[in-house]
């Protein structure tokens, strides 16, 4: 079987490992002085591209859970790897309503888990009364922003 490989350049390995090894709930398989790495089963990956104005690049990493107990069950976890969780229910994005958490990395990246509710016929813009602007990351809600230029999915007003 084959795994989708992410590397993630972090400014502070201990901080990278401490969050990493809460958000996984599994401690990295190698650990040298510069370099970590986790090899995990679970989660699968569902990996999406596409052309909405924000910069070239990484623009969030994430899990999609299959209910919602799944995705109850990560919020501790995603608590403990960041205190300034965001949580978005019924939110529409990417054509598809979801509820969801967000978490930024010690590297500044957004991660996105989330529960999709039902496809939509648009890419959708967040509707949510607590994102008040757009944010560099995909839909996240503003408090999850990343050192890039552009947007996409800007608030509805």
């Amino acid at each position: 079987m084959k795994r989708f490989h992410v590397h993630v350049a972090v400014p502070d390995l201990a901080h990278g490992i401490s969050f990493y090894s809460t958000m996984f709930s599994a401690k990295p398989a190698v650990v040298k002085d510069d370099y970590a790495k986790w090899m995990l089963d679970d989660p699968r990956i569902n990996f999406a591209i596409s052309t909405r104005g924000y910069a070239t690049g990484v623009n969030h990493l994430g899990f999609q859970v299959d209910d919602d107990d799944e995705l109850v069950a990560m919020h501790d976890q995603l608590q403990g790897a960041d205190e300034e969780l965001v949580t978005q229910t019924g939110t529409t994005c990417c054509y598809a309503k979801a509820d969801k958490y967000w978490v930024t990395d010690p590297a500044g990246i957004a991660w996105e888990t989330f529960h999709t509710l039902s496809d939509v016929p648009v890419f959708g813009a967040d509707t949510q009364p607590q994102v008040a602007a757009p944010s560099t990351a995909c839909c996240a809600p503003a408090a999850v922003e990343l050192p890039r230029t552009g947007a996409c999915c800007p608030s509805a007003e």
